[in-house]
């Protein structure tokens, strides 16, 4: 689980933003080679208390002037927020990111895999038909990727030896979005909000397969792979579980728990490889971090709530459950979870398999996949996501509401026999 981004102002940018580079960046995004001149731009640091995970990121507002190509008139004064995802300065964490490829991954998503959705979408989803079938993710304005790491910090559009990767997407804040309160959780309506978000993605990548017949993991060779994520998740759940042991040690009532842990420790590695494989042929792309800190909400004139979904360095070909698991074990209250998942499930699967009849396919008739089927797969997915939030306890450790959340999981999980495995595996 990943931090994401959130303002907080910062007076001295290690990062040279300068007139020249916002000018090439603004000439991409509208596809122009004069025209623009800059009027004024600020730089302010465009992370919760400057710290990132798995990013450096920088927020910048740019006023300027643009003319089309050709016509003398002045220009038409416009203004563009945008947000810039750069290496972590930090060099353990920089190797942990380049080394892991997140930063490519993320770049890849919105240079390759947001395409083809894209394409894929306006042949059964024409935006003039008005069918409601959003894509909910920033607009990615420019990319860069150099795999060596230089020492220069120098931004640069086009030196083949820029040893920085650089992602530049509009800031959905300029647009009304916000985060949310991760020690309140979201509200229903935003876990609505967000299901109907990633329902889009886990639907056309899964049509884009099923009727392009496209082997997803063969057209995109740098997805998360089950071997180097299982890596990955592996070494945080190391790290997080003797924090979170020490924890349970010292809160009264939640001996089986700590026990049934015990017992989970040694096949942990074991675990998050078979529930990272996809089930066939139900395999489909996820986003694989999905929880709140990566999710930005806004309300909406009818009182729904919008949602837009950030920070795709994990994306992953596997099993939809697995986002549906994280969203709702670690963002959503503990009464809403216990109140409301059967109803959220529902929306998921009703959306699913709408969208896929519009495409022809029905998941039910066609591949088997039944309500109660999800439901199996969901129960799988519960321990995936559990041995996540324990990866990344220590967000949730000091934060009293987030510690009573994950209490709350581990006695109902434990009550349910999934800490015992029961039904987990196939």
């Amino acid at each position: 689980m990943s931090d994401t981004e959130e303002d907080s102002t910062c007076s001295d940018s290690c990062w040279p933003i300068n007139e020249d580079w916002l000018m090439e960046v603004l000439k991409k995004h509208h596809e122009v080679r004069s025209g623009i001149s800059i009027s004024e731009f600020k730089v302010r640091q465009g992370c919760q208390d400057g710290v990132n995970n798995l990013s450096d990121i920088l927020a910048v507002s740019v006023v300027y002037e643009f003319a089309k190509d050709g016509v003398d008139d002045g220009g038409v004064r416009q203004s563009l927020d945008i947000v810039i995802k750069l290496l972590p300065q930090d060099p353990f964490s920089r190797y942990f990111v380049t080394e892991a490829q997140f930063d490519l991954r993320e770049i890849k998503f919105y240079t390759s895999i947001l395409p083809d959705l894209m394409d894929f979408q306006e042949q059964y989803f024409p935006k003039e038909h008005g069918n409601g079938m959003v894509v909910s993710v920033p607009t990615c304005f420019y990319t860069q990727y150099a795999p060596g790491c230089g020492g220069t910090g120098q931004l640069s559009l086009a030196s083949p030896d820029a040893p920085e990767s650089i992602l530049v997407l509009e800031d959905m804040r300029s647009l009304g979005f916000k985060g949310a309160n991760f020690t309140a959780g979201l509200t229903l309506g935003q876990t609505e909000a967000a299901i109907r978000a990633i329902v889009t993605i886990h639907a056309l990548s899964l049509g884009l397969k099923i009727k392009r017949k496209v082997d997803l993991n063969e057209k995109y060779p740098f997805l998360f792979q089950t071997t180097r994520a299982t890596e990955s998740y592996q070494q945080l759940v190391e790290q997080g579980m003797p924090q979170l042991t020490k924890f349970l040690e010292r809160t009264p009532g939640y001996t089986n728990e700590l026990k049934a842990l015990t017992k989970i420790r040694p096949k942990t590695k074991q675990l998050i490889e078979t529930l990272l494989q996809p089930i066939e042929p139900m395999g489909l792309i996820t986003h694989t971090d999905f929880w709140c800190n990566n999710l930005l909400f806004r309300s909406e004139s009818d009182r729904t709530d919008s949602c837009t979904i950030l920070d795709w360095q994990m994306v992953t070909y596997s099993r939809p459950t697995n986002d549906l698991a994280l969203l709702l074990i670690s963002s959503i209250p503990s009464s809403t979870r216990r109140q409301h998942t059967d109803r959220l499930l529902d929306l998921y699967y009703g959306a699913l398999k709408s969208y896929c009849l519009k495409m022809d396919v029905d998941i039910e008739a066609d591949l088997g996949y039944s309500r109660n089927k999800m439901d199996c797969e969901y129960r799988q997915s519960l321990l995936l996501a559990l041995l996540l939030c324990i990866g990344s306890v220590d967000i949730a450790i000091g934060n009293a509401a987030a510690e009573q959340r994950l209490l709350d999981v581990l006695r109902d999980f434990n009550d349910e026999g999934i800490l015992g495995l029961e039904g987990c595996v196939a």
